[in-house]
């Protein structure tokens, strides 16, 4: 366990924004990292627990308690069976696309479809991760856990997780439970699950809901990302970001199409007939938030030169241009969500867990 004061928490996001923490505590085992959580509840110190650091925005002020950087290690193979395929037990600091890289390598299916996906594996069933028509909740079986509430260790099942479209029971709880580790029930084999995402399966030369090979797969998806700037690397800008900042919005299938009626009416009837919309639970509709930026005027590069901008390649990403703020970040999504309310009147949610700010 390490231990350090005023430590910068920029450096530890995707994003690269953010003030310091009063107190940083990096744990590299299961048991530190209770200790470290149990120990700033008991002193009655705001905490905040963070992985891979893809998916937060912390304010220019910093965090005024305790940081609990998870940064532990283990990938475990738990049982093989010829009908249930083989169970993993993963710690949750691991790099969660290194973890897809290796079911790639070893045949476990399930998860090939998430790689290049940055964040740890904690992160993982928080927000019910997911892209390409798979989610984690596909293949997750358990999920060791913290309860702060009640200060135990417990184990939660797939279906206890109540998982939804990037949610769960993990992200409503405020913080509730910390993640240990995360159990996934994969398929042994070479070939992909069916790809339910048209461009994908294409890219790899069969019909929507075929399968391919595992590493056409993840080769295919990783090419993906890296077009849409979701693949980070240090000197491009473009990867400077949370990956997607909105989520795709969910309505009901009325409201679906009064909606498609104001796009009608603001940009034509043939953009209300080409606008994206798939089935979602419950009889809703899900629509792309993409599709509703770049038609509300938010193009490819908004924000340029900066200090914040939205991606030159994904307008989902807002991106830091190497100078941004917290602030900045914050200021430019206020701006697309707006935009998007104005034009559409849908509020689009922000994906990223805001510490210290709001939206």
């Amino acid at each position: 366990m390490q231990e350090s004061f005023d430590a910068p928490l920029a450096p530890l996001t995707t994003m690269r924004v953010g003030g310091p923490a009063r107190r940083l505590v990096t744990v590299e085992g299961m048991d530190d990292l209770v200790d470290a959580v149990r120990a700033t509840d008991d002193a009655d110190e705001p905490l905040l627990v963070l992985g891979g650091g893809s998916n937060v925005v912390v304010a220019d002020a910093g965090f005024p308690g305790t940081v609990v950087h998870v940064a532990t290690r283990g990938i475990r193979v738990e049982s093989r069976d010829a009908c249930s395929g083989v169970t993993v037990r993963i710690a949750a600091g691991e790099a969660w696309d290194a973890v897809v890289a290796q079911a790639v390598a070893d045949g476990w299916v399930g998860i090939e479809a998430l790689s290049g996906i940055p964040g740890s594996v904690g992160a993982t069933p928080v927000q019910n991760v997911g892209a390409y028509g798979q989610e984690i909740a596909d293949t997750l079986a358990q999920v060791r856990v913290w309860d702060r509430r009640r200060a135990v260790v417990r184990t939660l099942a797939a279906a206890e997780c109540a998982f939804g479209y990037r949610d769960s029971l993990l992200k409503r709880s405020a913080g509730r439970f910390v993640v240990l580790e995360v159990v996934l029930q994969l398929r042994e084999g070479t070939l992909s699950t069916p790809l339910r995402y048209g461009d994908l399966a294409s890219s790899v030369g069969v019909a929507e809901d075929g399968r391919a090979p595992l590493a056409d797969v993840r080769a295919a998806v990783l090419a993906q990302r890296r077009r849409r700037g979701m693949v980070l690397d240090p000197d491009d800008h473009d990867t400077w970001s949370c990956g997607s900042f909105f989520t795709n919005p969910v309505l009901p299938s009325d409201e679906g199409d009064r909606l498609r009626a104001r796009v009608a009416a603001r940009i034509g009837t043939e953009a209300a007939a080409g606008m994206p919309s798939w089935p979602a639970p419950d009889g809703g509709v899900k629509l792309s938030a993409a599709w509703l930026i770049e038609r509300a005027g938010f193009g490819r590069g908004f924000g340029l030169p900066g200090p914040a901008a939205l991606s030159t390649t994904h307008t989902l990403a807002v991106t830091n241009r190497g100078e941004a703020r917290a602030h900045d970040v914050l200021e430019l999504a206020r701006t697309v969500r707006d935009g998007v309310a104005d034009a559409y009147g849908v509020v689009l949610v922000a994906e990223p867990v805001l510490v210290g700010v709001t939206l």
